[in-house]
This record gives structure tokens, C-alpha cells and sequence, in this order.
């Protein structure tokens, strides 16, 4: 069976200088659809470089990119672009939410960007119903109309959460989603996470710090000197 996601002998170099520091060294991943991988490492190691280049918004230096058995890192910007925008989904440590937008209107950038002006105010009414929907599923229908200095962080992750699979995604890019959390929030949102992962088969990979919240994935890969190992939290 062709995995849902591939790379293949994937590197990455950063200029220091005169001098070229490498990250990546060759790695080769594979993930089925509906698996939550967890990928950990020391900081620095590159992880966050390495979902940056699966979900296109980098470029490798070496190596490739599969989905579905079909490359994607060497496609035209236009059709990079509608990746990030259909089949991938991100959520960061730092929310990135809009300061000025309420909850219900950062859920809804995605469609924003997805639609042009006329086809969007045409499925407004039916988009922000998906929106609404979306908040009400992470817990947060009675913040809808709430800006981000209104919330808590836990509350700004799960908006996150739901902008991020309000266009339907198939891959769920999360860095770091619960760094920036108390150790209980950051529990139900892995909770909420995971829920999420089985409801829709969703494809999910995750990079964290925290071996508990690793543990918790159906695989975990250990990113080492440049290259992925698997690994299991019990024998570290």
C-alpha cells in the first residue's frame, strides 16, 4: 500500500556565514493515512524544519516530497499554494492568530483565501456555519465572537485547532501545540488532538518536547544528527 505521506531522502543546510550547517541528512519517512506520529528530538535537532518542508512552506535543498505516491515539492507556486491551503493544516506553538479578528473570523481565513471576493460573500452564510460548527466541536461556541486578548491560551489553541481543519484537511501539520501551554490545558488539547485524529482519519504529525505527549501517538520517530530513528518513550 502507497503511504499517504513520504519523503525521501530529505536535507536541508542553513548559511552560517561563509558556512553551510546541515539540519537534514537523508530522511526518509513514512506515514499511512490516519496515523499520529510524534517526532521528538533535542532543540535544534531540525524538527520544526522538517514539517516546514512537508507542508511546503520551505524548500528542501535535496531529496523529496510524496503524496499519495505523487511528488509535491516540485510542483508549480499556484499548485503548492492550494496544498498549504486544502490538503495541509498547521497549527504553531505562538496561535498566530489575528489580534484584531474575532475567534469566529480567524476560524474563517481559510476560506477567505480559498474563495475569491464573489464566491465567498455568495457561501458566506454556509461558511461560517462550517466555522461555527468548527468552535463548537473544540469546546468554544460561546467564544465566538471573542478576540484573542480575550482568551485564554488553552482557548487561542483550539481556535488554532479549528482554523486549521475548518477547509477539510487530510494532513494535520501541529509544531509544538502544546509548548506554550500549563501541563493540564496542554493535556486536553492533546485530548482534543487525538479525538480529532480518529473522528476523521486525519493524518497527523506532531512535533514535541514532551515524552508524555509523545507516548500518547501511535508512532514516534526520534530526529538525530540529521536523521530519523524510530524510537519508543518507555526505553529512553
Amino acid at each position: 500500500m502507497v503511504p499517504h505521506l513520504s519523503t525521501i531522502g530529505l536535507s536541508k543546510s542553513y548559511r552560517k556565514g561563509r558556512e553551510a550547517v546541515p539540519v537534514l541528512d537523508g530522511v526518509d519517512l513514512d506515514i499511512d493515512q490516519g496515523d499520529l506520529l510524534a517526532i521528538v528530538g533535542a532543540s535544534g535537532s531540525g524538527k520544526s524544519t522538517l514539517l516546514h518542508l512537508i507542508g511546503l512552506i520551505d524548500g528542501a535543498d535535496g531529496g523529496q516530497i510524496e503524496l499519495n505516491g505523487e511528488r509535491i515539492d516540485n510542483l508549480p507556486n499556484r499548485r503548492r499554494d492550494a496544498l498549504r491551503n486544502r490538503t495541509f493544516g498547521f497549527i504553531f506553538q505562538f496561535y498566530h492568530l489575528l489580534p484584531e479578528l474575532t475567534a469566529l473570523e480567524n476560524v474563517l481565513i481559510p476560506l477567505t483565501i480559498r474563495y475569491g471576493p464573489l464566491e465567498y460573500l455568495a457561501k458566506r452564510r454556509r461558511f461560517r456555519a462550517e466555522a461555527e460548527a468548527m468552535l463548537d466541536r473544540v469546546g468554544l461556541s460561546h467564544r465566538i465572537t471573542h478576540k484573542p486578548n480575550e482568551l485564554s491560551g488553552g482557548e487561542m489553541q483550539r481556535v488554532a485547532i479549528a482554523r486549521a481543519l475548518v477547509g477539510g484537511p487530510s494532513v494535520l501539520l501541529a509544531d509544538e501545540p502544546t509548548g506554550n501551554l500549563d501541563a493540564n490545558t496542554g493535556r486536553e488539547v492533546l485530548d482534543l488532538l487525538r479525538d480529532l485524529n480518529r473522528e476523521r482519519a486525519l493524518t497527523m504529525i506532531l512535533v514535541t518536547h514532551d515524552l508524555g505527549i509523545a507516548s500518547k501517538a501511535d508512532r514516534v520517530v526520534r530526529l538525530a544528527e540529521g536523521r530519523l530513528e524510530e524510537w519508543s518513550p518507555v526505553l529512553a
